[in-house]
């Protein structure tokens, strides 16, 4: 169900390119938009995993490191992707207090998932194996290509809809709706478009997580710590991803400082309708579904940070690093 309502979000954003190319009423333009929204896409679907794991500082690490956490880390996620029949993944960890994991990468013979070393901190061996499989799941569900395809229908939407208000050319009287209609579309057209493009990142994270429930064989755990994450990464603070919003969606649970919900403005589900789902998927794997303590009671894990992957003090607590517009 998830791969279909992917498609019909993909069909959904197409049906509105072509809605605003039939009210402007010239192909070039639609045509020159498209192409300069895709050569941008292009150049970030193939250096956005840079960039990405460049920004947030990310630590490739593997079976040699000292921590043994970490080592425990690496070994299960190695263990995970080669049961799930993937390509060996390049690990890393990301220097920053905050529970929180993502995957990126063009396809799965060139990508990376990263966990915080808040998650390794907090989290117990199960429930990290949890979060990884999450993100192996994105992996294997080519979610980045996905995400790639959507942008670029999206930004070509909003290229339009500039197009049409400063360079339409014309009379106004000839297109339909005429003046009213053209700064209409201006304003509705990116906005439906990015409605779609959040609800297609809600869909492939449900799909994620029944995925990375059937690759650890354990969506008890998953629910755990989504439930876990979400109420630290509540009061923890993420000054990257605070300064680069727009990278909050490669995340499990929403890195910046606003609440988050299940709706038409959110990049990620609810976490109380992910926990049900997955609840779901346990009891019909045959496993007792195991009830995670309240959010607000959670408390933090008394483990060492790993020695070499302590959080720079740039962006450790009590700082002077300004927060972004969510807090």
């Amino acid at each position: 169900m998830n791969h279909l309502r992917t498609f019909a979000l993909l069909a959904a954003l197409t049906a509105i390119f072509m809605g605003i190319g039939f009210m402007i009423g010239r192909v070039p333009g639609m045509l020159i938009a498209l192409l300069f929204a895709g050569g941008m896409n292009v150049f970030s679907y193939w250096n956005a995993d840079k960039i990405v794991l460049k920004m947030y500082r990310a630590q490739p690490v593997d079976e040699s490191h000292p921590n043994a956490v970490v080592r425990t880390y690496v070994a299960d996620t190695l263990q995970m992707a080669r049961d799930a029949g993937m390509p060996r993944p390049m690990i890393a960890i990301i220097p920053n207090d905050q529970p929180n994991a993502f995957a990126t990468g063009r396809n799965p013979e060139n990508a990376a998932v990263c966990a915080t070393t808040g998650l390794l901190d907090m989290l117990t061996r199960e429930e990290i194996r949890g979060v990884m499989a999450h993100e192996l799941a994105h992996v294997k569900n080519r979610d980045t290509l996905t995400m790639t395809v959507t942008a670029t229908i999206a930004g070509a939407i909003a290229a339009l809809a500039n197009f049409a208000l400063f360079f339409g050319g014309g009379d106004d009287r000839e297109r339909p709706g005429g003046i009213i209609g053209t700064i209409a579309l201006m304003l509705l057209a990116p906005m439906a478009a990015g409605l779609v493009q959040m609800a297609i990142s809600r869909a492939r994270e449900y799909e994620a997580d029944r995925v990375g429930a059937e690759i650890a064989q354990d969506p008890n755990a998953l629910a755990s710590a989504l439930q876990k994450i979400e109420a630290y990464a509540k009061r923890i603070h993420n000054p990257t991803a605070e300064r680069n919003p727009a990278s909050g969606q490669l995340f499990i649970i929403n890195p910046l400082a606003g609440k988050g919900a299940d709706n038409l403005f959110s990049t990620h589900p609810a976490t109380g309708n992910r926990v049900r789902a997955l609840t779901e998927l346990a009891m019909k794997m045959g496993r007792t579904p195991v009830r995670p303590a309240p959010v607000m009671e959670a408390v933090p894990v008394t483990r060492p940070r790993p020695a070499s992957t302590a959080v720079p003090t740039s962006d450790a607590p009590g700082s002077n690093v300004k927060r972004g517009p969510w807090g």
